[in-house]
């Protein structure tokens, strides 16, 4: 899976992931392949976990929507990911059903996204989250969170909280690795 991670503190937005893919008990490595596992998208960073398959699709799907891929609120984060889900279905024949008493259809895919604007988090059924402090999605989730609350209240920047979440995910979860992709920019007022 995966460790990805978005922080915002002071005037500052940071999002990091870490670098492994893996496919059941294979590991591939940044020395293997780029992994890049954030993707730029009109002036906004998305970073993805789940199954390797949605890395390729997404990039090209976000990509192709042009202007109508709007992420800059929460409610342009949904509506965007309601038109994205059409677009997993028709287009790249996405397997909507997790559980039998879904009340949605799944999109099958957790997402975070940092901008200038905000950061914020989409799950399976388009449920978006818009985040004041930080968040972790992917296998990780549980060190990086535990490690980023630990100094968010400490001196530091969003950049630095944000490497020692992917560290930890790193560090303690079997399907995270370094190196880490870090990313950061000033908030919008």
């Amino acid at each position: 899976m995966t460790t990805c991670v978005v922080v915002r503190k002071d005037d500052q937005i940071a999002i990091a992931a870490d670098s492994l893919v893996t496919f059941g008990d294979t590991r591939l490595s940044h020395a293997y392949e780029a992994n890049e596992k954030i993707i730029e998208v009109n002036g906004s960073y998305v970073s993805l976990s789940g199954t390797t398959a949605h890395f390729p699709v997404m990039k090209k799907l976000l990509t192709e929507m042009g202007d109508e891929c709007r992420l800059d609120s929460r409610d342009e984060v949904f509506d965007t990911f309601t038109r994205v889900h059409q677009i997993l279905k028709d287009k790249y024949f996405l397997n909507v059903k997790e559980e039998e008493d879904d009340p949605y259809e799944s999109s099958q895919i957790t997402t975070l996204i940092a901008n200038p604007h905000g950061i914020f988090g989409v799950y399976s059924y388009r449920e978006v989250f818009s985040f004041d402090r930080f968040w972790a999605i992917g296998s990780g989730k549980c060190f990086a969170l535990g490690a980023m609350y630990a100094a968010y209240d400490q001196p530091g920047s969003a950049q630095e909280i944000a490497g020692l979440g992917v560290q930890a995910g790193a560090e303690f979860d079997k399907s995270s690795a370094l190196p880490c992709r870090l990313i950061t920019f000033p908030i919008q007022r």
